[in-house]
């Protein structure tokens, strides 16, 4: 397990499936976490239970409205000071937003996914480079999807696939572009995870086990298993791993 003591770490999206994993992992390692929670503070609360209660907040903010954002990083950054790492984890996937769908309909899914899964997060990654440039460096991690480079499987999905792509390019941008001030910038990109979300997914393309089938293990990726990647990267031992993109995929899927 990796020594996380003292590392302030902001998740959002920490009230279900990959985000309490985060949540409860960096906590176990000695970090102190803030859980972002949208509505669903009893998830934030159950993730973080194990977490003394010293080492945690938790900040509610609805990321359709960018205000909410601004106000959470800077809530996040008064707890303590400062934040070392963070993970920007938070995102929706809408399932009505197919070409069949009426043009307004098209359009606010895209307009709300974009809100929720590239606007929010973009101003997290803009608050986190500013303050990382005082510190002289910090740790983002953003998580992506395979989907962001291998395009999603349900086309009602495709708002959510080209999302995660600009999250992903906006990431590998600021790797390269502000290494030489310390900050360290990772991609995590899964597959097909054991979460509500994804479970939901599979029910509009014929079931779990259609979906189990076309994995190369034959089972789908636990939460856990990207929750000690995050965890190993906030260390920010990982230098020179920065710009990365870190497939978790079971081999289903290799670039």
């Amino acid at each position: 397990m990796q020594d996380l003591s003292g590392r302030i770490v902001l998740v959002t999206g920490a009230s279900k499936g990959i985000g309490a994993a985060i949540v409860k992992r960096l906590g176990a390692s000695g970090a102190h976490v803030i859980a972002h929670y949208s509505s669903d503070r009893d998830g934030a609360e159950n993730a973080s239970r194990d977490i003394p209660a010293a080492n945690k907040k938790l900040i509610a903010a609805d990321f359709t409205q960018l205000e909410q954002v601004e106000s959470l990083w800077k809530t996040a950054v008064e707890w303590r000071g400062h934040v070392d790492v963070l993970v920007n984890n938070a995102a929706i996937m809408l399932w009505n937003g197919g070409v069949e769908e009426s043009l307004e309909t098209w359009d606010a899914v895209w307009e709300t996914t974009f809100r929720v899964n590239v606007l929010a997060p973009s101003r997290l990654l803009r608050q986190a480079i500013l303050h990382y440039q005082q510190r002289r460096g910090g740790t983002i991690v953003s998580l992506s999807s395979w989907s962001a480079q291998r395009g999603v499987t349900n086309p009602a999905t495709m708002a959510y696939g080209a999302s995660k792509a600009a999250i992903h390019a906006a990431t590998k941008t600021i790797a390269r572009a502000y290494a030489r001030e310390g900050i360290l910038a990772y991609t995590i990109a899964p597959g097909v995870v054991r979460t509500r979300l994804s479970e939901q997914f599979a029910s509009t393309q014929g079931g779990e086990q259609q979906i189990t089938n076309a994995l190369a293990m034959g089972e789908w990726v636990p939460p856990d298993e990207i929750a000690d990647l995050v965890a190993f990267l906030a260390t920010g031992n990982a230098r020179h791993l920065s710009g990365a993109t870190l497939d978790i995929n079971g081999a289903s899927y290799i670039r």
